[in-house]
Parts: C-alpha cells; sequence; structure tokens
C-alpha cells in the first residue's frame, strides 16, 4: 500500500510570490523558476503552476499587485512634487516589483487584472498633474514628470546616481531636482 503525500500550506499563493520577490530583488527576473519556487515553499513542482499557471502569470500577479501598491502610494501625496517622491519611494521599498512592472515581455499584456490596476497607477499619475495652475498640455507634463521620477528611480535603483547623492538623503535630491528642472509653469501649482 502506497501512502499518500498531502500537505496544507496556508496560503501557498503567497508563499510563491513572496519567494518570487526575493529572487527578483538578488537576480533579477530572468532567474524565476516555478519549480525552485515550489522547493523553496516547500511543495510539490507543478503546486505554484495551480494559481500562476506559468512564469509569465507569476511575473503579471507581481506587476498586478506592484501597480495596485503603487497607485497607494501616490494617491497618500496632495501634490505634483510629492507624488514623484511617493513613486521614487515606492521604487526603493519594492524593488523587485518595480524590475518587473515595466517589462511588457515578460507579462500577459492583456490580463484584466493587470489592466485595471495598471489604470489605478495612471489615473494617480494623471490626478498629480491636474494640480498644476499652468500646464499647457497635461499629458506631456504628465510624460515630463514621470520621466523624472522613473529615471532618477531607476538610477538609483541601479546605484547610478550614489555618487551624486554623497550620502544626501535620495527623497531630498529628488525634490531639488524637481525644483531645478520644472520652474516656470510646470512648477506652480494650483493652491
Amino acid at each position: 500500500m502506497t501512502s499518500r503525500k498531502t500537505y496544507h500550506h496556508g496560503d501557498l499563493r503567497q508563499s510563491v510570490l513572496a519567494a518570487a520577490l526575493d529572487v527578483i530583488a538578488a537576480e533579477g527576473p530572468g532567474a524565476l523558476s516555478l519549480r525552485d519556487l515550489a522547493r523553496r515553499a516547500g511543495v510539490s513542482h507543478a503546486a505554484p503552476a495551480h494559481h500562476f499557471k506559468d512564469r509569465a502569470g507569476l511575473l503579471t500577479a507581481i506587476a498586478t499587485e506592484g501597480y495596485d501598491l503603487l497607485a497607494a502610494a501616490l494617491a497618500a501625496a496632495p501634490e505634483l512634487r510629492e507624488r514623484g517622491v511617493r513613486y521614487v519611494r515606492f521604487a526603493t521599498d519594492h524593488p523587485a516589483h518595480f524590475q518587473v512592472m515595466f517589462q511588457p515581455e515578460l507579462l500577459r499584456t492583456d490580463d484584466p487584472e493587470l489592466l485595471a490596476a495598471k489604470e489605478r497607477a495612471s489615473a494617480e499619475l494623471r490626478a498629480g498633474v491636474a494640480g498644476l495652475r499652468t500646464a499647457p498640455d497635461a499629458r506631456a507634463a504628465g510624460i515630463a514628470a514621470w520621466s523624472l521620477a522613473h529615471g532618477f528611480a531607476t538610477l538609483l535603483l541601479t546605484r547610478n546616481v550614489d555618487a551624486a547623492l554623497d550620502g544626501r538623503d535620495p527623497e531630498e535630491y529628488f525634490r531639488s531636482l524637481t525644483g531645478l528642472l520644472f520652474t516656470g509653469g510646470l512648477a506652480t501649482e494650483a493652491p
């Protein structure tokens, strides 16, 4: 008579996501393997597929979670400059999410949950631009603001601005960059 091995993991989905985030933070998304994540979670190699189907499904779930976290972070800031600071903080607090979110080739880009989460984050970015008093082209202003925050966050995560920071707080440094670059109409916010 064979004994059948059973398990009760609790929240396997969350355990696999957490393990995946650890791997991505340490080695990048290319290092992800569902089989390795199953081993780390102490479950059969097929168990993660029940929740994510495949690697793209897992990465899509990570990106969806990331966009939801980003939307919440942005919503907590009252004006555009602070939304930029929150964007940079999100990237440093959630580097694995940040790496995955902006690599569409890794994701199921038509996933309804991903699309809804991306729209929530985009709406929060647009809301920050809506507070500007004079922005002749709100879309261009939004792209400029997003480019600055995203670019700075990326440079920060890849340690390409360490020398420029010279020990200064990255968030304060980002605030000074926005003041330096966006003078005039784009930096003038509605009361």
